[in-house]
């Protein structure tokens, strides 16, 4: 019979497509993988890696082990958290990740939610990109807090994933605190600002892709641009005085200090999204921690509307 944990070896291997990058997602030896994957090919009766001295790849029989094993393991998991549903206990571990602006408006709200439950244990990382999606694809975390600025509804239909909808997040205009539109009184006109300083995230950040389409709606790029990664780095640049920036309304959570806040007319928005996998949402641990990062988002969301009724203009 084959050991449904040596299945979980094998998709990871599947996925990852080394022996030492399985072994440094799962936590263990490369030489304990390798024996895994052997004692796994003596239950199967055939080779499912073909192996040198230096690689290994899937045979022709190991891809399509990797395809039974991805249906097996997901019926595992659904089992799993039906009996973990009826027995109704909250215990375990929960590994959320999430990009990082999320986490740092989200983690105080949600620590305070769950810190109630005794045998829940939350772990919170963070993430960029599409990297949560693929960790919570592959079984890494068990929900992954992601941004997308498509304005497209994400699809929700027979797929392995689940996508909760959290907050809605537009860009604002960030100033230091002396800037003369600091004052609410005078109008942003966004095409008199691209002779500015301007300092934004590098080319492949998720928030880029905002700002760039924030300036192509006025025509063109800002004369002068600076690049940063992060948008506290950015924050605090702008404090400095050393330039204004566009950067999603969420950034406020990390504190306005030396800053200015106005609305952008027409500014492109990203919606954030809880993620998790389908096979997870039953189980009591992850729906509770559903339920808390829909509420502490719901808070978060009523925080950005009054700053940004603040930031409107008098």
């Amino acid at each position: 019979m084959l050991d449904v944990r040596r299945l979980q070896i094998l998709k990871e291997f599947a996925d990852r497509g080394t022996i030492a990058g399985t072994a440094e997602a799962l936590g263990y030896t490369a030489s304990a993988v390798s024996q895994q994957l052997s004692a796994l090919e003596r239950e199967a009766g055939t080779h499912l890696l073909d192996r040198t001295a230096r690689s290994a790849e899937l045979t022709d029989g190991g891809r399509l082990l990797v395809e039974h094993a991805e249906q097996i393991l997901a019926m595992v998991e659904a089992a799993e958290s039906v009996l973990a549903q009826r027995a109704g206990a909250v215990v375990g571990p929960v590994t959320v990740t999430a990009f990082p602006t999320a986490a740092v408006a989200l983690a105080p709200l949600l620590a305070q939610r769950l810190r109630q439950q005794e045998g829940l244990q939350l772990v919170l990382r963070q993430s960029v990109g599409a990297a949560g999606v693929r960790q919570v694809s592959s079984a890494e975390v068990d929900i992954a807090v992601i941004d997308d600025w498509s304005g497209r509804p994400p699809d929700n239909g027979t797929g392995k994933l689940r996508h909760v909808h959290l907050l809605h997040d537009p860009l604002v205009l960030a100033l230091p605190a002396d800037h003369p539109l600091a004052d609410r009184d005078r109008p942003v006109e966004l095409h008199r600002l691209l002779k500015e300083a301007w300092i934004h995230a590098p080319r492949g950040e998720p928030s880029r892709e905002g700002t760039d389409r924030l300036f192509a709606s006025v025509g063109g790029a800002p004369s002068t641009a600076w690049e940063f990664q992060g948008q506290g780095t950015i924050l605090n640049l702008v404090a400095r005085g050393i330039g204004i920036a566009a950067v999603p309304a969420l950034a406020l959570a990390a504190g306005t200090s030396g800053l200015a806040f106005r609305l952008l007319p027409q500014a492109p928005a990203r919606d954030a999204y809880a993620v998790v996998r389908a096979t997870r949402m039953r189980r009591p641990a992850i729906e509770l921690t559903l339920q808390a990062l829909r509420r502490s988002a719901a808070e978060v969301q009523a925080m950005l509307d009054e700053e940004l009724r603040g930031a409107s203009e008098g």
